[in-house]
């Protein structure tokens, strides 16, 4: 590859990048080069020809900051033996600036964030679930066709606990702290009841707010903190102001400039509240309350949809179970039970009011995400049906036993991913007491899995034609590919890297454009052979158009937000 010059003003030219080694930048194995004014002339060992960088005028990027999480010969056996996207991370943090292979867009300006469980240990004991790991928080900064990374544990009390003891110290998914008398696993439970032992771990969601604070996310309301989108830094607790109470929260709020609404599961009374919080405020106001039609607790709300002027509330039978969540062992359902006796049912309510306009029994579903929501209307301007897409696992519950670390880890070869859908419901607006629930495309155009989806935001809760998401090239245990769906033609284009595995696909709409998939997607990928880059797709083609190598594979990760560049 040819030389990299950097102007004057700090932009990239077009040229390719030249890849440093980690001895050549700082004596350090697996870092990118740490830039700083001046020129650095590297050796090329595949040829006699000595390639240089030339940078002038640049600002130093932070230097890595290694905080080793593992002996070297411990983390070196995990890799040896797992995938690096069932791995945990190599060290604490890290930050540097990428070698580029392609073309990032010179209007691409911004950061995109993603979390993530990065952690699955804590001294000697490996945690069993995906959903277990300490959160993890990758960046990628993208500036003038430049790209500088980096990536950062979340220091939630759940983490820094575990680190100052070497033990588990809070309630995670699947484990739960060992206790060691009979008394002390009764405080636990007190604990459980008042929140204190629930963790603030918040590995699942990043958000931008409409006021710009940046908050990390997961299901316990404890768990919300707020972060330095810059340094990923954490900065502390998003305390709610209000006495709304509660444990729990939907995992993913909907949350634009304007608008943050989300749902909180009422455990004792089955139901929901719907939420939501004014821009730079920490408090909540109830729009209206949902009643759950079946029993006994509420349906699991990992995220929901919403349309212009209507809250979709699901209601789902894989339901919260008090019993489980009192258990000190995980069942296969975990925190939750299927209740198929108690039925599926979703239902609408309109954003002004908080009364609810339609309540429609529909087929069995499991679903972890929704994608979109939109309204139809006839002629004259009337709703007459509100169309709500996700992730739809064909009401198998088997899919969350399934991201079980010992399943992702001892992938034999088999077909075992259990089979998914883009799920579309049709919810009426006539009074009829039943909504459909059927596949939006033929779900072997995406290899029959379906997860993790993105839609450009400007089509939030609007009539929209395409969503990005991770499907499936079987066999497989997991979702290996990056997909486009187009559900005008019913048409899927997928990506996929042999022996790959991608986190999820985040669309970036280019400045001032006039399609709806005129922007790039974002992805991280972790390769079987330990290694790991960014990958940028076009959004309109799906044709890669650049990616860069991170210094180590990161293990994979669930969902991002971008902040535009100030």
């Amino acid at each position: 590859m040819a030389s990299l010059a950097l102007s004057a003003s700090g932009r990239c030219l077009s040229q390719p990048l030249v890849a440093v080694s980690g001895n050549a930048a700082n004596g350090r194995d697996g870092y990118c080069c740490s830039l700083g004014n001046g020129m650095f002339g590297m050796k090329d060992n595949s040829t006699t020809t000595t390639r240089e960088l030339i940078v002038t005028n640049v600002a130093s990027p932070q230097l890595p900051v290694i905080v080793p999480l593992r002996e070297k010969q411990d983390v070196d056996d995990d890799y040896r033996k797992n995938h690096v996207a069932w791995t945990s991370v190599r060290q604490e943090r890290w930050k540097g600036e990428l070698v580029v292979e392609g073309e990032i867009p010179l209007w691409l300006s911004g950061t995109y964030l993603r979390n993530g469980p990065g952690l699955w240990h804590i001294g000697d004991y490996d945690f069993r679930h995906l959903f277990d790991g300490y959160a993890m928080l990758v960046s990628l900064c993208f500036e003038n066709g430049c790209l500088i990374a980096g990536h950062r544990q979340v220091e939630s009390e759940a983490y820094k606990a575990a680190k100052k003891s070497n033990k588990l110290c809070y309630r995670e998914f699947s484990e739960v702290p060992k206790t060691d008398s009979f008394l002390s696993y009764i405080g636990d439970l007190a604990n459980l009841f008042s929140g204190a032992s629930l963790t603030d771990n918040a590995n699942t969601g990043v958000v931008k707010l409409g006021d710009g604070r940046v908050v990390c996310l997961t299901e316990t309301q404890k768990g919300s903190i707020v972060i330095d989108p810059d340094t990923l830094d954490t900065l502390g607790k998003f305390e709610y102001s209000d006495s709304l109470g509660g444990l729990i929260h939907s995992a993913h709020p909907i949350v634009t400039d304007t608008e943050f609404l989300t749902l909180l599961p009422d455990l004792i009374k089955p139901g929901y509240l719907v939420v939501s919080m004014e821009p730079g405020t920490n408090e909540r106001k109830v729009i209206g309350r949902v009643d759950c039609r079946g029993g006994p607790a509420p349906g699991w709300v990992h995220s929901f949809p919403v349309t212009e002027h209507y809250v979709v509330v699901p209601e789902m039978p894989l339901r919260y179970c008090a019993q489980n969540l009192l258990r000190a062992e995980p069942t296969p359902l975990y925190k939750f039970q299927w209740h198929p006796e108690s039925k599926g049912f979703v239902h609408i309510m309109c954003k002004a009011s908080g009364k609810i306009v339609a309540s429609v029994e529909v087929p069995l579903f499991v679903t972890f995400h929704f994608i979109n929501a939109y309204e139809e209307k006839d002629e004259e301007g009337r709703v007459t049906a509100i169309v709500a897409d996700c992730c739809e696992h064909n009401a198998d519950t088997t899919i969350l036993d399934k991201l079980r670390l010992q399943n992702l880890r001892s992938f034999k070869g088999e077909d075992v991913l259990p089979d998914a859908r883009v799920g579309r419901f049709i919810i009426p607006f006539d009074g009829s007491p039943f909504g459909k629930l059927e596949a939006a495309l033929d779900p072997n155009e995406h290899g029959r899995g379906m997860d993790m989806c993105s839609i450009n935001p400007a089509y939030l809760g609007k009539k929209y034609r395409y969503a990005y998401a991770c499907g499936a090239q079987r066999p497989c245990n997991f979702p290996n590919t990056l997909t486009k769906i187009d559900l005008v033609k019913k048409k899927a284009k997928n990506w996929y890297d042999e022996g790959a595995v991608p986190s999820e696909p985040f669309f970036v709409a280019r400045p001032g454009a006039t399609e709806e998939d005129d922007g790039v997607v974002i992805s991280l990928i972790s390769e079987k052979n330990g290694d790991g880059y960014a990958l940028l797709l076009d959004g309109s083609t799906f044709e890669e158009i650049a990616r860069a190598k991170f210094p180590y594979g990161l293990p994979y990760g669930l969902h991002g937000c971008w902040v535009p560049k100030k």
